[in-house]
């Protein structure tokens, strides 16, 4: 089976999380990222004695999974699990905390010390994995289909049954279909793996039949056409295939994968091979693993991913949704998982641009743009690697650089006009000071996509900063609230419209009701300081521009606010226009 993912939307569940799945090209090696981030990442939490009392291992084993160090806190509750006497449940956390941690061997055997302990039914999954990475393809199947198994780990071992029953040899149960009613992501999943089975077992007229049928309902992801296309590439049908991909690419455009199959069919070049039993059965894990981020349910999502990743190490997919889990916390555990991607692979730049995230996430800029620049020089021609060097430069304020950056993108050759390219390369010259550039450059997103909330509010706020067509302005925010409603920094933009215009009472409010929404952001508060000190609330005001200080403000926010508190004048900057009579 060949499967790439892409930004997948079934059953009102928006999984954009694997948008970065499905772009990029083959990059050619670049340097071996750094060892992992600050001491502060990769330590355990607690260090105890040797001899430490299996309470004492059980509260360190917590306290490093609170804290995001998974390795430690499985070390930990496994060897408090193992003293003589300990309770249920003890051996139940380590069980969760070794599986989360990736070692899903050492998961295995804690489930089977313990079968009937709490999480069994999620034992027997884990069990049927271990199963079935050991070739014991019948062992398996009686895991993943014991009555024993409850919701959700039976939604998975559903999945993954039909591949150990095809493993042994029991093509009736590998052929069966699984009722998930209950979950249509699931369903949708095992229906289309059902259709790859049936090719690999010989039943290529139900196999093309099965992909019909779900082509009927629509295919929005792209994933049908990926995998039927590869079907009727496998069978000699390279035509049918290149007809396939043209439609798709007619509705959806920028759909990588369907172009590389388009060209690959019109020059009859080698088809995708068949993914083995086992690798397919870790691509069945994908997409549930995939809603279950979506819905924050982030822990059976991990330990899902963990599961895929034993039955197949090298599913890049899995690494970067596992990445983007442990991110947050296990900074370390998300660097390995980046790092765990090989060069060649589709996923390797998105990779290496979330690798570079975790450092400036750290405060390591340097290496987050030397490991940016690095893949961006070792594939120049992947607009991936490049997007992201231009957005980490942005970040840390070296804009003509971003500006160039974004500059080549923009002027490739076929490059199709993207308003988020102008979007970005305007705040890059806005930074600079370049004004008319800027401009020129909203104008040319604004052509493009007129009706987008954040270019409404850049371009809305960039005239009111400039006292430039006020009421177009006022009027371009309004639209972007109306688009954003729950958007603290564009409220913000039109509390300060009204602000600029002399409406101030009106102010006070939006600009109340952003802080309200974003309250961590610095200009926002500074902005509200502004508002109450112009309608009497001096106190206030004082007390909004003393909080934008312990925000981290830059360099020149802070000399702002500084001198207003500093001066009995409080804003020096009178509004552009008088006192307007105030509106709703």
């Amino acid at each position: 089976m060949f499967r790439t993912l892409t930004v997948v939307m079934l059953a009102g569940a928006a999984l954009s999380c694997l948008g970065a799945c499905a772009t990029g090209q083959g990059a050619a090696p670049v340097a071996a990222a750094p060892p992992a981030g600050p001491a502060e990442a990769r330590a355990p939490a607690i260090t105890p004695d040797p001899d430490a009392s299996p309470y004492g291992l059980f509260l360190a084993g917590e306290t490093a999974r609170d804290q995001g160090h998974l390795s430690a806190a499985a070390a930990y509750l496994a060897r408090a699990a193992a003293a003589e006497g300990q309770p249920a449940y003890l051996r139940a956390d380590a069980f969760t905390a070794t599986l989360q941690a990736g070692d899903v061997a050492g998961a295995a055997q804690l489930a089977a010390a313990a079968p009937d302990g709490p999480g069994a039914p999620l034992g027997l999954l884990v069990r049927g994995v271990e199963a079935m990475t050991e070739g014991k393809d019948k062992a398996a199947y009686a895991f993943f289909t014991s009555p024993d198994l409850s919701y959700p780990p039976r939604t998975a071992a559903q999945l993954l049954a039909p591949y150990a029953a095809a493993g042994a040899n029991d093509d009736a149960h590998a052929l069966a279909r699984p009722a998930l009613d209950i979950d249509p992501i699931a369903q949708f999943v095992a229906d289309l793996d059902r259709a790859g089975l049936q090719e690999r077992l010989g039943r290529r007229a139900e196999a093309e039949a099965g992909y019909k049928a779900l082509l009927q309902s629509g295919d929005e992801s792209g994933i049908i056409t990926h995998d039927y296309g590869a079907f009727l590439e496998r069978h000699g049908r390279a035509a049918d295939a290149a007809a396939l991909y043209k439609a798709r690419l007619a509705r959806s455009p920028d759909d990588d994968v369907a172009a590389a199959g388009l060209a690959r069919a019109e020059k009859h070049g080698r088809a995708p091979p068949l993914s083995t039993l086992r690798q397919s059965a870790a691509e069945s894990l994908l997409i549930p693993s995939a809603a279950l981020m979506a819905q924050k349910q982030d822990v059976l999502a991990l330990e899902y991913l963990r599961l895929a990743l034993r039955l197949d190490p090298g599913n890049d997919e899995a690494w970067l949704l596992v990445g983007e889990l442990l991110a947050p916390a296990d900074v370390a555990g998300a660097r390995e998982a980046y790092a765990s991607i090989e060069p060649g692979s589709r996923s390797y730049v998105a990779a290496r641009g979330k690798l570079a995230w975790t450092y400036q996430s750290a405060g390591d800029h340097d290496t987050a743009l030397k490991l940016a620049r690095a893949t961006a020089a070792a594939d120049p021609d992947s607009r991936e690697a490049q997007g992201d060097l231009a957005d980490l430069l942005r970040a840390n304020d070296q804009y003509p650089e971003s500006a160039a950056v974004l500059t080549r993108l923009i002027d490739a050759p076929g490059a199709k006009p993207d308003w988020r390219l102008y979007y970005l390369r305007a705040t890059a010259y806005e930074e600079i000071g370049d004004p008319a550039k800027t401009q020129t450059d909203l104008a040319e997103a604004m052509k493009l996509n007129p009706d987008e909330p954040e270019l409404l509010n850049f371009q809305g706020y960039f005239w009111i900063e400039r006292g430039e067509h006020l009421k177009e302005a006022l009027s371009m925010i309004q639209r972007a609230v109306a688009a954003e409603p729950q958007s603290g920094a564009i409220i913000d933009s039109l509390g300060w419209a009204y602000y600029r215009l002399g409406d101030y009472r009106n102010a006070v409010a939006k600009l109340e009701a952003a802080v309200t929404l974003d309250p961590g952001i610095a200009e926002v508060n500074d902005h509200l300081g502004d508002a109450y000190w112009r309608v009497g609330r001096k106190t206030e005001a004082a007390f909004q521009w003393r909080r934008v200080l312990s925000l981290d403000p830059d360099a020149k926010l802070k000399a702002s606010v500084e001198r207003k508190l500093g001066s009995p004048l409080g804003p020096d900057a009178p509004a552009v226009a008088p006192p307007a009579t105030s509106t709703p």
